[in-house]
């Protein structure tokens, strides 16, 4: 550990998930990036986190867990958003026909056992998961404004894209906060801890990963165009068949 005390913390964490987060983006990219037009993937996208955040949110509310309140920066509140995007997509009463997929009641599990047992692990959370969105929530919404731009009868205006949205804070400030939270946390924690923060930080990628395979509808739109690429080609072959 004595060569890392010369590495901010926030680098130790990217260094241990180098390689798990290479994965997720490759899952994300599969599953996500390549049905970004169809508005039942990213509602789908949006169930899938949703819970994940709204416990995270009450956690860092809550004066009562310790080391977690640290990591909270003004503005980075994601609850109600979620909310007002599901309800654009899903209608008003989308809660009552919502349950929560196994999935997500596995990271739940998780998360509700460390907020018990270990709760200083759940910075490990915090900090990948707003991160996560600050930075490639940030990517996915401007690939999908350029892709609803080519559908003709959807308004890129019309509403469905709170979460990402964070109307008059700075992207760019908000991470820096997120940073200097956990490196100024970090610098108050033993080694031990430390270790165990690194570990837990490759466990978030590997739980964000099974919620996001839980998104069936993005399998349906990625097999829709291969088929239409498959037929495409076919055309194209008789065509140049028939021409030659």
């Amino acid at each position: 550990m004595d060569n890392k005390k010369s590495i901010p913390f926030n680098k130790q964490l990217r260094k241990a998930t180098r390689e798990i987060h290479s994965v997720s983006d490759a899952l994300v990219n599969a599953k996500l990036a390549f049905a970004l037009g169809d508005n039942q993937v990213w509602a789908e996208g949006l169930l899938v986190f949703y819970e994940i955040f709204h416990f995270l949110e009450e956690a860092m509310a809550n004066p009562k867990i310790p080391t977690i309140c640290d990591m909270y920066v003004e503005g980075i509140e994601r609850t109600r958003a979620f909310e007002e995007d599901l309800k654009f997509y899903l209608g008003e009463n989308w809660t009552e026909s919502y349950e929560i997929r196994p999935s997500v009641a596995k990271y739940l599990q998780h998360l509700r056992k460390l907020r018990d047992e270990e709760p200083i692990l759940l910075i490990a959370y915090v900090y990948h998961l707003y991160m996560g969105l600050l930075s490639g929530g940030q990517i996915l919404r401007k690939k999908r404004s350029i892709t609803q731009k080519f559908q003709i009868f959807i308004n890129e205006n019309s509403g469905g894209n709170a979460v990402t949205d964070f109307g008059d804070k700075s992207v760019f400030e908000l991470k820096k906060s997120i940073v200097n939270n956990i490196n100024t946390i970090a610098a108050n924690l033993t080694d031990d801890i430390k270790e165990k923060l690194l570990e837990e930080s490759k466990l978030v990628f590997e739980l964000n990963n099974e919620i996001i395979r839980s998104i069936k509808r993005a399998n349906i739109i990625i097999l829709q165009k291969l088929v239409f690429f498959l037929v495409v080609c076919i055309v194209i072959f008789i065509l140049y068949r028939i021409i030659t």
